[in-house]
């Protein structure tokens, strides 16, 4: 028997899953960083900066390189998963 479970799991349960575990990097335009961070120093235009966020999309971090995010996640122990 086969069974759809996409209707069975609430965007707020997918959300949830791995949480405090899970984390993944993406790459964010420096104009849009006061919407994510808005703790943030103005940041020059036109930049390419990365983000390291939790499994439910809360932002951690925010940095110039991908590799610090990686290494951020490491440090805490998360998991970083690739998403498209």
């Amino acid at each position: 028997m086969t069974e759809n479970l996409a209707h069975e799991i609430t965007p707020e349960a997918l959300a949830g899953l791995g949480g405090g575990e899970i984390a993944y990097v993406r790459t964010i335009r420096s104009e849009d960083v006061k919407a994510m961070f808005p703790q943030a120093p103005q940041i020059a235009p036109g930049m390419t900066l990365f983000t390291l966020h939790a499994a439910d999309g809360t932002p951690i971090m925010l940095t110039d390189s991908r590799e610090a995010a990686l290494a951020n996640a490491m440090e805490h122990e998360l998991v970083t998963v690739s998403v498209h």
